[in-house]
């Protein structure tokens, strides 16, 4: 989802408009989260929304997310902004940002991601993301997935709102983001720029803000190359789908050896992430600098069980550090596993 919502801020930020977007989690930054056409939402707007609102926020005891949704949209809504793309937080159906009547709905592929909140099987999980969809109001469908097609078209039909799959589209545009994975939000993004009624957006602003991604938003951490000799490249992929995608662009790399910088959270069905992983690789295993970060000794345990064999290290600098000093110039370092891994090199 956080490509595409880039990607249509980008695109509308083209268009002339005011683009107000809510995305999260954030990388280095809490205020990345909130953005107006580039420009994340200064810090004294914060600390006065929770001074101002202090007794309520307590009174309701809202959640971290909750209380950046209502700091976000009443940002949004004094700046006056065109046009707001909200990311959702987790599932949809109860997500806090659910309570907006969106111009149009966008749902991108489902996958096994939060089994333990929103359910175990992927008709379970698309009903939770189907939550989003609005009487009346156009969904776009990223993928069409045989397994869960139905759950979508039954609701849509159910609230008389028009359904549109993004993959039965043949568009294709150039784009800033690296990653192969970014072909499918790119056919997403521009399908919701053609069901998008309200707004007028020429053909040279889909071109332009699909070319201008990174420097109209600041994106980070999707594909991105932080060095070239060797070449080191990190991505914030951390589920099933989006690694399997990354892993393949990874084998399809030029290089003599692989050495991968791996860390991940605690609340992932390590068996299925490792699984996807390459066992021809070197591996460095460490622990983001997190509370829910997962032992690097636990992460190194469990990948030898999938012949997936390196060394420990108590952080994700050391660990790129050993990577840099075992890599010749034709060799490649990957790092990932985690936003939180990733976040500490960028």
């Amino acid at each position: 989802k956080g490509s595409t919502s880039h990607m249509l801020a980008s695109i509308l930020q083209e268009a002339g408009y005011k683009v107000g977007l809510y995305t999260s989690p954030h990388l280095k930054s809490f205020t990345e989260r909130i953005q107006i056409n580039g420009a994340e939402i200064p810090k004294e707007n914060v600390t006065s929304f929770i001074a101002k609102h202090q007794t309520f926020l307590k009174e309701q005891q809202l959640s971290f997310f909750e209380m950046t949704v209502g700091l976000a949209f009443d940002y949004f809504a004094n700046e006056k902004v065109d046009v707001a793309i909200i990311e959702v937080g987790l599932g949809g159906r109860l997500d806090s940002t659910n309570i907006i009547t969106p111009e149009i709905a966008v749902i991108t592929n489902i996958g096994l991601d939060h089994v333990q909140i929103l359910g175990d099987t992927l008709p379970k999980i698309a009903s939770e993301k189907a939550g989003i969809i609005k009487p009346s109001i156009p969904v776009v469908i990223g993928e069409k997935q045989p397994e869960v097609e139905h759950v979508f078209l039954e609701k849509a039909k159910t609230l008389n709102s028009k359904i549109h799959f993004a993959s039965d589209t043949n568009y294709q545009y150039a784009t800033d983001l690296l990653g192969s994975y970014q072909k499918a939000n790119v056919k997403t993004a521009v399908t919701v720029i053609h069901h998008l009624s309200s707004l007028e957006v020429s053909e040279a602003a889909i071109q332009n803000g699909l070319l201008k991604v990174v420097a109209n938003t600041n994106l980070h951490g999707r594909w991105q190359v932080v060095q070239t000799t060797p070449k080191v490249v990190c991505d914030t992929a951390h589920n099933t789908e989006g690694l399997t995608t990354v892993m393949q662009q990874l084998q399809n790399e030029d290089y003599q050896q692989l050495h991968i910088v791996l860390g991940v959270v605690s609340d992932k069905d390590l068996a299925k992430i490792l699984n996807l992983f390459p066992k021809n690789a070197t591996y460095y295993f460490c622990k983001p600098n997190i509370p829910r970060g997962l032992s690097e000794v636990t992460l190194q345990k469990e990948a030898s069980e999938f012949q997936l064999n390196g060394k420990a290290y108590s952080s994700v600098k050391e660990a790129l550090v050993s990577a840099q000093k075992n890599a010749s110039k034709n060799d490649i370092i990957y790092i990932g596993g985690s936003t939180f891994v990733v976040a500490e090199i960028i």
